[in-house]
């Protein structure tokens, strides 16, 4: 071995035998639950304000407007469910159904929209089932009058049939004439 190669081995282990300035040992050994000295505890305003869903990003505005769709669904439950669109209300359903999830996989996780979305869907859900609840009861009274009107046809079919009438005497007037 030459002296050149003995130096750099030298130098290569000594790099090895002291640890990175930048690495710090992982383990629960180390880990602490005290605060760093050197990180000034914020106010709730900063950390509000410098939050990675705070008051300065989309991911704070976007579901304080979204907020208008739920007070919009709410002020609906007093309209009469023969005035509300199904389509719409099954749209605004999956919506918040969709989203609530995503909220929640999402980085940063967002809980502010997955509320309002999860509160759009309840709304959603309650308008639908308005709908179909309304929807199936007009099927059943028009079922009911069908029914009804079929049973008189064929009651008065019958009477015809066997000649049997409500007034035997106007029946006896038209047998003689």
């Amino acid at each position: 071995m030459s002296a050149r190669t003995s130096l750099r081995l030298g130098q290569f282990s000594r790099h090895l035998a002291k640890p990175a300035p930048f690495r710090r040992p992982v383990g629960r050994r180390y880990q602490t639950t005290e605060a760093t000295p050197t990180a000034p505890s914020q106010s709730t305003f900063q950390r509000l304000w410098n939050s990675p869903v705070g008051v300065k990003t989309v991911h704070f505005w976007a579901p304080v407007m979204k907020w208008a769709l739920v007070l919009a669904g709410v002020s609906d439950f007093y309209r009469p469910p023969e005035k509300l669109s199904l389509t719409q209300n099954l749209a605004l359903t999956a919506t918040g159904a969709i989203w609530t999830r995503w909220c929640l996989i999402i980085k940063p996780r967002n809980i502010l929209l997955a509320a309002v979305n999860f509160f759009l869907g309840c709304v959603g859900i309650v308008q639908v089932s308005r709908i179909v609840m309304w929807q199936r009861s007009v099927k059943g009274d028009a079922a009911s009058e069908l029914v009804q009107q079929d049973a008189k046809d064929a009651v008065r079919t019958a009477k015809d049939a066997s000649g049997v009438t409500e007034n035997p005497e106007a029946a006896a007037k038209n047998a003689i004439q």
